[in-house]
């Protein structure tokens, strides 16, 4: 399985200066990826432009969106920015797209929360005509960078619709936190969906975690868990609880993912500091 680590774009003040070197640091400790997570209402980096960021002193390593919340944006501009990214990239950039859960991300962009799903599955459609070079309008032109190639696509959420995107539209599935015994049965919903399909090998299956490492570890990593996921009241206090604090935790928690199937495990810190991606990489790499 491979470890990824999450940037700290959404972390609040967090330095422009600071999320560049992550990246460089990331790449140099040999991490699979640099994850980043989205969301509009809330004092965070936006998702494309960190990567493009990231991408610039970067050359290996993988980057991934987990999870974009696509119905807030344009199919059209979205399929473009993503395409933009992958090509300066040299072909790094895996999407991770879901329909989000935050009506107020949505209020932000005057964008209809309740439709988000049935947008969601058009504009996964469009966007595959964006990057297949298909015409979108009465010019002739395409709309993306070409060469270029159909971005490989991840998709988030946790109902059944999720699982039939997955199939459908999606190189694989991510899950968006929840543990090991979350992620269990949604992966095996996952996997049979996939053979029923029709699809060739295997679905990619990615996970995520927070975690925070060093003598300020737990006290920091529950400022940030309890802010960020506010709005989910006593929730926010369990999910600040399960994030890993230590080296041997976060090693249990490798095994557990591992011992599911999964292909990739992306970290999140919760404190941006440099020298989480150092304690990160003596933890686990």
């Amino acid at each position: 399985m491979r470890i990824g680590v999450g940037l700290p774009n959404p972390v609040p003040n967090t330095d422009g200066a600071t999320l560049v070197e992550w990246a460089r640091r990331s790449e140099v400790a040999g991490f699979s990826t640099l994850a980043t997570i989205d969301r509009i209402v809330y004092p965070s980096y936006d998702s494309l432009i960190s990567l493009a960021a990231a991408a610039a002193v970067t050359e290996r390593i993988g980057l991934m969106t987990n999870i974009l919340i696509a119905p807030a944006r344009d199919a059209v501009l979205l399929a473009k920015e993503a395409a933009s990214v992958d090509r300066l990239s040299g072909g790094r950039l895996t999407l991770g797209l879901a329909p989000g859960g935050r009506r107020d991300d949505f209020e932000a962009v005057d964008e209809e929360f309740e439709t988000r799903g049935a947008r969601f599955e058009q504009q996964l459609a469009v966007m595959g005509k964006v990057w297949r070079g298909e015409q979108l309008s009465d010019s002739a032109q395409p709309s993306a960078p070409l060469p270029g190639r159909e971005v490989p696509i991840l998709i988030g959420g946790s109902s059944d619709r999720a699982v039939e995107r997955t199939a459908k539209f999606g190189v694989g599935y991510t899950a968006g936190g929840g543990g090991p015994d979350m992620m269990a049965p949604i992966a095996e919903k996952v996997r049979k969906a996939w053979t029923e399909s029709g699809r060739d090998g295997e679905p990619r299956l990615v996970a995520l975690s927070y975690f925070a490492l060093g003598p300020n570890a737990k006290e920091g990593s529950s400022k940030y868990l309890k802010d960020y996921y506010a709005y989910l009241g006593e929730w926010a206090d369990g999910i600040a609880e399960s994030a890993p604090t230590t080296p041997d935790a976060l090693k249990a928690l490798v095994i557990s993912f591992e011992d599911l199937g999964v292909h990739e495990l992306i970290l999140d810190p919760t404190i941006p500091e440099l020298s989480q991606v150092d304690l990160l990489a003596d933890a686990l790499l």
